[in-house]
């Protein structure tokens, strides 16, 4: 018996942009999604960042019910070799709009936390920090309306910008623009592919984060090809490998 789901899987190179370190492999990233015949998604991803210090390791399970809607989030981070901190979320969704996340986390810095956090309209999504799971965010964007830009709400386990603090609900908007199509060629093939920018206008964590521009296939799929951040950051990602 065949069964009622397909999977995609692959890896993605970080490398940075600072003149010192150009071109040099500085993290990876490793995922999976599992597309269930229902409609709903797991995706998981392990997360490795060696540069800048300290290092952060990160493994998320994210749970999208049939309708695309987060419906769960497990996270365990490492940070600099240490453990800093564990968390479940779950999200509650209410007819006509609004919902209710619930966290419990721990971790050696904020020991046991217990959160009942109430969102209101409309939650584009849950964003969780792997790089590919940037790239699935951007379905939440209407392409059918061509290029355009808009401010998203989005809940994240850290509005820090690495994600490298224990796992807490915090609200972010951030806006994401739609700016066209493009075929991208990388290590892992050639792709039809829809460009994105997300832009930071609100200070992400209190502190601004640079502009971001990403590739993500064409496709309800939505694999993250290739993508870079400026300004202080300076890191690039590549996709170097998919099996679908």
């Amino acid at each position: 018996m065949t069964m009622p789901h397909r999977t995609v899987r692959g890896r993605i190179r970080y490398t940075s942009k600072k003149p010192e370190l150009l071109d040099q492999e500085r993290g990876r990233e490793w995922f999976a999604f599992t597309h269930h015949g229902d409609g709903s998604v797991v995706m998981r991803a392990q997360c490795e960042i060696e540069e800048p210090d300290p290092t952060v390791l990160r493994e998320v399970v994210l749970s999208l019910d049939p309708q695309g809607r987060a419906r769960n989030l497990h996270v365990h981070l490492t940070v600099g070799d240490a453990f800093m901190g564990s968390g479940w979320f779950n999200l509650t969704h209410h007819e006509g709009g609004g919902g209710l996340i619930e966290c419990e986390s721990y971790g050696p810095s904020i020991g046991r936390l217990s959160q009942r956090v109430d969102f209101t309209g409309k939650l584009d999504g849950f964003g969780t920090h792997p790089i590919v799971g940037d790239g699935y965010l951007t379905r939440c964007m209407d392409v059918t309306k061509g290029p355009h830009r808009r401010t998203i709400c989005v809940y994240v386990p850290s509005p820090d910008h690495r994600g490298a603090t224990p796992p807490m609900a915090a609200e972010v908007r951030i806006d994401l623009e739609y700016l066209g199509d493009e075929t991208v060629t990388v290590a892992a093939g050639t792709f039809a592919c829809r460009k994105f920018a997300f832009i930071d206008e609100g200070a992400m964590g209190g502190k601004q984060h640079p502009p971001y521009e990403m590739w993500v296939t064409a496709d309800d799929d939505a694999v993250f090809v290739q993508g870079g951040v400026g300004g202080y950051m300076q890191t690039w990602y590549e996709l170097v490998e998919l099996v679908r």
